[in-house]
């Protein structure tokens, strides 16, 4: 995907989730493309946050809402009218989700259904992108990647949300938005499951990254909870290109999209906590300042990996910062602003630069 405004200057999108990090990062984008941005969620979910930092509610729609509300949900598609839907609302954390249960599931699974019946009640949005998670797999800890028809499990709160969403994404795509029926004009609906996202401005508890750089910048020694898990690590701008990606060809109404997608780093990126922490105290300059938390965790993944040739083979996708390079650019973010830049300046920059980044791969592909 180019930053040609073409696809989408003038474009009608509701992104669900638009005060959380990815959200923010999205909805930038989809400014600097030119798209008519409504917002449905709840408010930023910390302090401080991407959302305000960046000034994100400049040029869009805000509104202050809760994806669990089937009524308000359908009030917002049916008087704004979207032609896209991007729905990344959700309960995000692991670890929360041992503590509000009920909460997580409520808004993983049925905000995912309100959503998508309120574009079928409605029945003019073009293409839903639904946004679920790398943990939505029945994770058996094994060496292998996990493909797009692997089974769905969880075994903690959040991970089994993830996977009964991307059920009721199933169910509705062959129910209601068949595949079949995109070229005639239908909706076109895909699941994407993104590997661990990071990136400048995700403040959120319980993540390492914004964990490490709450530390570095009260000159604190962070405390680090599973060394040895492996994670795929990406950018965030990695993943909100190939959300623009999948969405762009459900709207030109090629039903080979409307299925579930992965999008992780390459093998040589899939790499411990231990080394992003190394990594991310070097280039903050504070090397080997962290320790290992001893007291009691609640059972996590220690191993997951996503197999994405199926993103390669048929988008011709392939990830365009490495993992060091997307730890240079959070780091540059991150001293940025702790120096009074602007939050906003800052990442619209980072956008710019990453698209340049993908063009440039891109033609040298061709």
């Amino acid at each position: 995907m180019s930053m040609d405004t073409g696809s989408w200057a003038g474009r009608r999108v509701l992104v669900t989730g638009h005060t959380g990090f990815k959200g923010g990062w999205l909805c930038l984008l989809l400014q600097r493309l030119g798209a008519q941005v409504t917002g449905l969620s709840l408010a930023p979910p910390s302090e401080p946050n991407l959302f305000e930092q960046a000034r994100v509610n400049t040029g869009i729609t805000h509104i202050i809402g809760d994806v669990r509300d089937a009524s308000l949900v359908l009030d917002v598609v049916n008087n704004y009218c979207p032609q896209v839907i991007f729905h990344l609302a959700a309960q995000p954390l692991v670890r929360y989700g041992y503590v509000e249960p009920v909460e997580t599931f409520a808004t993983n699974v049925l905000g995912t259904a309100h959503v998508l019946d309120a574009a079928r009640r409605q029945g003019e949005v073009r293409a839903i992108v639904s946004v679920t998670s790398d943990k939505c797999y029945e994770n058996r800890e094994w060496v292998w990647p996990y493909r797009e028809n692997d089974p769905m499990g969880g075994h903690d709160p959040y991970s089994a949300s993830k996977g009964a969403a991307e059920l009721v994404i199933a169910s509705y795509r062959d129910s209601f938005f068949p595949a079949v029926g995109l070229a005639k004009g239908g909706t076109g609906l895909a699941s994407v499951r993104a590997g661990n996202v990071i990136g400048g401005g995700d403040w959120a508890t319980d993540r390492l990254v914004p964990d490490l750089i709450r530390a570095f910048l009260a000159g604190e020694t962070p405390m680090i909870r599973s060394p040895r898990s492996v994670r795929p690590w990406q950018h965030v701008l990695e993943a909100v290109f190939a959300y623009l990606d999948i969405a762009e060809r459900l709207i030109k109404g090629d039903s080979h999209f409307a299925e579930a997608w992965n999008f992780g780093p390459g093998e040589d990126d899939t790499q411990s906590v231990a080394w992003i922490v190394e990594k991310l105290a070097n280039l903050w300059g504070v090397p080997g300042q962290w320790q290992q938390f001893d007291g009691e965790i609640p059972h996590e993944a220690h191993l997951l990996k996503l197999d994405c040739a199926k993103a390669r083979i048929m988008l011709g996708w392939q990830p365009t910062l490495r993992l060091a390079q997307a730890l240079e650019w959070i780091v540059e973010w991150h001293q940025s602003t702790a120096s009074g830049g602007d939050a906003r300046r800052i990442t619209l920059d980072q956008i710019e630069r990453f698209a340049n980044l993908k063009n440039q791969a891109t033609q040298g592909n061709v």
